[in-house]
Protein backbone atom coordinates (compact mmCIF):
# COMPACT_ATOMS: atom_id res chain seq x y z
CA UNK A 1 0.00 0.00 0.00
CA UNK A 2 1.59 3.58 -1.60
CA UNK A 3 3.08 6.13 1.43
CA UNK A 4 3.37 9.59 1.38
CA UNK A 5 5.86 11.77 3.65
CA UNK A 6 4.48 15.55 3.76
CA UNK A 7 7.37 17.87 5.00
CA UNK A 8 5.53 21.60 5.95
CA UNK A 9 7.72 24.46 6.35
CA UNK A 10 6.49 26.39 9.12
CA UNK A 11 9.14 28.93 8.58
CA UNK A 12 12.73 29.47 8.07
CA UNK A 13 15.15 31.50 9.92
CA UNK A 14 18.52 30.06 8.02
CA UNK A 15 18.57 30.62 4.12
CA UNK A 16 22.27 29.65 4.34
CA UNK A 17 21.50 26.40 6.27
CA UNK A 18 18.29 25.77 3.82
CA UNK A 19 20.71 25.77 1.19
CA UNK A 20 22.85 23.11 2.30
CA UNK A 21 20.01 21.16 3.15
CA UNK A 22 19.12 21.68 -0.83
CA UNK A 23 21.97 20.68 -1.79
CA UNK A 24 22.54 17.63 0.38
CA UNK A 25 18.88 16.30 0.37
CA UNK A 26 18.46 16.21 -3.34
CA UNK A 27 20.47 13.18 -4.09
CA UNK A 28 19.57 11.34 -1.08
CA UNK A 29 16.29 9.58 -2.98
CA UNK A 30 18.65 7.85 -4.91
CA UNK A 31 18.66 3.69 -4.26
CA UNK A 32 15.27 4.25 -2.85
CA UNK A 33 11.66 4.08 -4.75
CA UNK A 34 10.70 7.68 -3.96
CA UNK A 35 8.87 9.72 -5.79
CA UNK A 36 8.73 13.72 -5.50
CA UNK A 37 4.64 14.68 -6.31
CA UNK A 38 5.03 18.22 -5.26
CA UNK A 39 8.15 20.21 -4.34
CA UNK A 40 7.60 24.13 -2.93
CA UNK A 41 4.71 24.78 -5.13
CA UNK A 42 2.19 26.97 -4.72
CA UNK A 43 0.00 26.82 -2.12
CA UNK A 44 -2.67 27.74 0.08
CA UNK A 45 -3.67 27.07 3.55
CA UNK A 46 -7.19 26.61 3.88
CA UNK A 47 -7.28 25.63 7.71
CA UNK A 48 -4.89 26.10 10.24
CA UNK A 49 -1.17 27.68 10.76
CA UNK A 50 0.09 29.15 7.10
CA UNK A 51 2.55 26.92 5.69
CA UNK A 52 5.48 28.36 3.72
CA UNK A 53 6.30 25.36 1.95
CA UNK A 54 5.54 21.91 1.39
CA UNK A 55 7.09 18.71 -0.02
CA UNK A 56 5.22 15.51 -1.08
CA UNK A 57 7.11 12.32 -1.92
CA UNK A 58 5.54 8.80 -2.54
CA UNK A 59 6.37 5.30 -1.39
CA UNK A 60 5.59 1.85 -2.22
CA UNK A 61 4.81 1.43 1.48
CA UNK A 62 5.83 2.61 4.91
CA UNK A 63 8.80 0.77 5.43
CA UNK A 64 10.46 2.14 2.08
CA UNK A 65 9.35 5.70 3.22
CA UNK A 66 10.88 5.09 7.02
CA UNK A 67 14.05 3.20 4.62
CA UNK A 68 14.66 6.63 3.04
CA UNK A 69 14.36 8.91 6.28
CA UNK A 70 16.32 6.68 8.30
CA UNK A 71 19.22 6.19 5.85
CA UNK A 72 22.29 7.66 6.60
CA UNK A 73 22.02 10.23 4.08
CA UNK A 74 19.25 11.71 4.56
CA UNK A 75 19.87 11.98 8.17
CA UNK A 76 23.08 13.81 7.57
CA UNK A 77 21.07 15.96 5.62
CA UNK A 78 18.20 16.96 8.24
CA UNK A 79 20.54 18.43 10.63
CA UNK A 80 20.38 21.20 8.21
CA UNK A 81 17.07 21.33 7.82
CA UNK A 82 17.22 21.48 11.63
CA UNK A 83 19.64 24.47 11.67
CA UNK A 84 17.46 26.10 9.14
CA UNK A 85 13.55 26.25 8.94
CA UNK A 86 10.68 24.92 11.33
CA UNK A 87 9.17 21.84 9.40
CA UNK A 88 6.12 19.38 10.40
CA UNK A 89 6.96 16.08 8.67
CA UNK A 90 4.05 13.60 8.61
CA UNK A 91 4.19 9.71 7.08
CA UNK A 92 0.92 8.99 6.16
CA UNK A 93 -0.28 5.25 4.38
CA UNK A 94 -2.05 5.88 1.15
CA UNK A 95 -5.15 3.73 -0.34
Amino acid sequence: MSAYIIFIKEREHDAAAMATYGQKAGGTLAGHPGKPLAFYGATETLEGAEAAGCVLIEFPDMEAARAWYNSPAYQDARKHRFQGADYRVVLTQGL
